[in-house]
């Protein structure tokens, strides 16, 4: 096989996949535990003469989606915990219920820096029946006039019910 046809084999494969089959279906839970990394600031540009690079402080939006069609979600804790693994505060002071293809938010803003660069949340959801995990992300934002600084983090499930 020449090294053309190797390489087109080899992306082709690749691109397979990636593509979803018409049967797949999402694993449907009733239930885990997400960790959604967050930042109340960002590190950046070289160190000073202290040893300390320049920091920019971002809020965070936390988004948490119900992607069930059918079943309602119920979100049982919302855990801010900040660099040094230490609880913050609990954004959710009695459970939650998303309805399908609804939305919980959660914002920490700008000026609150408790978290910290490797601040977190615990984010902790329940289903009646069994349903399609919610998608959980946070937009961090630092929007200025000469400037526009914007990222998102993805949730990962570390324990299912």
């Amino acid at each position: 096989m020449s090294s053309i046809n190797h390489l087109c084999t080899v992306a082709l494969l690749a691109l397979f996949s990636l593509t979803t089959h018409a049967g797949d279906e999402p694993v449907l839970s009733s239930g885990q535990t997400l960790y959604l990394p967050v930042y109340s600031h960002l590190y950046h540009g070289n160190p000073d003469k202290h040893g300390k690079p320049a920091e920019t402080l971002v809020s965070t939006h936390v988004s948490i989606r119900n992607t069930d069609t059918q079943a309602p979600v119920r979100i049982t804790h919302a855990r801010y915990y900040d660099t040094g693994g230490k609880l913050v505060r609990n954004y959710i002071a009695s459970p939650v219920t998303i309805p399908p293809l609804g939305t919980h938010e959660i914002f920490v803003p700008r000026t609150d820096t408790a978290g910290g660069s490797g601040a977190n949340f615990l984010i902790g959801w329940t289903a009646e029946t069994p349903a399609n995990p919610p998608l959980v992300e946070a937009l961090h934002a630092d929007i200025r006039e000469a400037r526009t600084l914007m990222f998102i983090t993805t949730g990962r499930v570390i324990r299912v019910r």
